[in-house]
């Protein structure tokens, strides 16, 4: 049957009649061109959609066949044209979800797109929200240039009929989970259960752990049961950890946590895992002016005292001996399980010195050492085996008269010298310089010299029993107070030159004694 032009428009206009403007429907979108996009609605003719209510990336993305939500925006009778609209299906969505999620208090997902003054602006579906600074999150906001372009739930909290005026809340969220988490937090709070947690915050005291809703204390003191310095050597910011609960006050809400309690106390057992005697090997964590600290194992840690790093007399400071991060051996000499302190040694490891001097030496050799100090009766020297041996005064020289031992050395002076005596078990030994060469009272001086000679002398200094006097080169002689010609004008001077007569010559005590008045006399004046 041939359908008339008559009956051609009443069929078109009962479908005009049937579409409703401003109804959403879903059409399927059958092509497309630079004006407009073409849908499929369902009825005797496709509807248009303005190409510029696509962006460049949906329109690129939109085939046919791709299924859309729009709103019937205007109908043309006379040229059977629908005008479709994706931008209002999209704004009427928004409402609709907008509408209903303030209506049941349940949360909404938006993009914060922008900073406005106050607070922010979020993209809910295409729609725009207000999130006042303040409701973005429980705690200050560090830096707002970070928030923009995140996405998070919120919830509305005021809105007009119009849609034109919505506020929203990240805060008011985040307060409802963290009562949640605090209730459930309570209810697994207690003494001595292991509970988990992020690190909220480190501190020079501690860390505190964000427990769900509530925060709890770690102090430094429960970090470890081995040295730290600062809880920042364990813990990060955000670092997920377990802990044991150590107290609960439930008035106050405070929780005290460990974290060393997760392990057993490795101070238990100690004296048999390091009897007193046996060697350990360790690191070495801490040098003291007063010694270095070893650590045996995590938690344990050992002294050793100054005097116990060298068998030195006058050991140097312990950095001289050890550096941090060594790994060294020791000897535990002492276990205290109640104070947790163990002593160690390290010199034990090594020869004693005076072993070394007694296998070393012998009487007669001659050693090499350093002046290590003067005193009023001889001289210290300090030998490479690390032991001081005895240079006494009486033993510098075998001619002159030495007061004090700072007429002939200085401190640090490197000097030879004879081994006199050794005792290794007292700990002594005695030196001479004086026994390098022969002893000249032996042939020298008794050849040189006799009973009689009259000698020419250099005053060298005024005594109680007379002056001394300088006979040869480093030979000195006394010219007894009872022989000095003595008169007013006799001034006698150090440096002063004179004669005297040999009355005295004792070679086993090494003793001259002169006398000016018997020379006067055999010269007859």
């Amino acid at each position: 049957m041939e359908i008339q032009d008559n009956d051609l428009e009443e069929l078109y206009a009962e479908t005009f009649r049937s579409i409703e403007v401003g109804s959403m429907i879903t059409g399927t979108v059958i092509g497309k061109s630079q004006e407009v996009v073409i849908v499929d609605i369902g009825y005797k003719s496709e509807g248009y959609i303005k190409r510029e209510e696509f962006s460049e990336q949906e329109y690129n993305e939109l085939k046919e066949g791709s299924k859309i939500e729009v709103i019937i925006s205007r109908i043309k009778d006379s040229e059977g044209t629908i005008t479709l609209s994706k931008r209002k299906a999209s704004m009427m969505r928004a409402q609709n979800l907008l509408s209903d999620a303030h209506n049941t208090g349940e949360s909404i997902v938006g993009t914060i797109i922008e900073k406005t003054k106050g607070g922010f602006i979020v993209d809910i579906s295409g729609m725009r929200a207000f999130l006042p600074g303040s409701q973005y999150d429980i705690k200050p906001v560090k830096s707002s240039d970070d928030i923009i372009g995140t996405t998070s739930e919120f919830k509305i909290i005021k809105m007009n009929k119009k849609l034109n005026n919505v506020i929203v809340s990240r805060r008011a969220l985040l307060e409802e989970t963290l009562k949640t988490q605090k209730v459930e937090t309570l209810t697994a709070i207690k003494e001595g259960s292991i509970v988990k947690g992020l690190v909220k915050n480190v501190t020079d005291y501690g860390v505190f752990i964000d427990l769900g809703g509530l925060d709890g204390l770690l102090h430094i003191s429960d970090i470890s049961w081995g040295r730290i310095n600062h809880p920042s050597e364990v813990f990060s910011i955000g670092d997920p950890v377990e802990v044991v609960v150590l107290k609960y006050d439930e008035d106050s809400e405070k929780i005290t946590l460990g974290y060393k309690q997760k392990k057993s106390d490795p101070w238990l057992n100690i004296e048999i895992r390091y009897p007193e005697g046996s060697t350990v090997t360790g690191k070495i964590v801490g040098i003291k002016d007063y010694g270095a600290f070893i650590e045996l194992e995590e938690g344990i840690e050992g002294l050793v005292y100054i005097s116990e790093l060298d068998w030195n007399q006058r050991p140097k400071h312990p950095s001289k001996y050890v550096e941090l991060g060594q790994v060294v051996q020791a000897v535990v000499l002492k276990v205290d399980k109640e104070e947790r302190r163990i002593s160690l040694g390290i010199k034990q490891l090594k020869p004693k010195p005076w072993d070394l001097v007694a296998r070393n030496y012998k009487i007669g050799d001659t050693v090499t050492g350093k002046i290590r100090s003067l005193t009023d009766f001889g001289a210290f020297i300090a030998l490479p085996e690390g032991v001081d041996a005895l240079i006494h005064i009486s033993d510098i020289s075998w001619t002159k008269h030495i007061k004090h031992p700072s007429e002939v050395f200085k401190a640090k002076q490197r000097i030879d010298a004879v081994v006199l005596s050794l005792e290794p078990e007292k700990e002594r030994m005695s030196l001479g310089i004086k026994q390098l060469n022969p002893d000249p009272w032996i042939k020298e001086i008794p050849n040189k010299f006799r009973l009689g000679d009259e000698v020419e002398c250099v005053i060298l200094r005024n005594s109680e029993h007379g002056i001394f006097v300088e006979i040869d080169e480093g030979l000195e002689g006394l010219i007894y107070d009872s022989e000095i010609i003595k008169a007013d004008e006799n001034v006698f001077k150090e440096g002063q030159r004179l004669k005297a007569r040999i009355i005295r010559l004792d070679t086993e005590q090494r003793k001259i004694g002169l006398s000016m008045l018997n020379a006067v006399k055999e010269r007859g004046e």
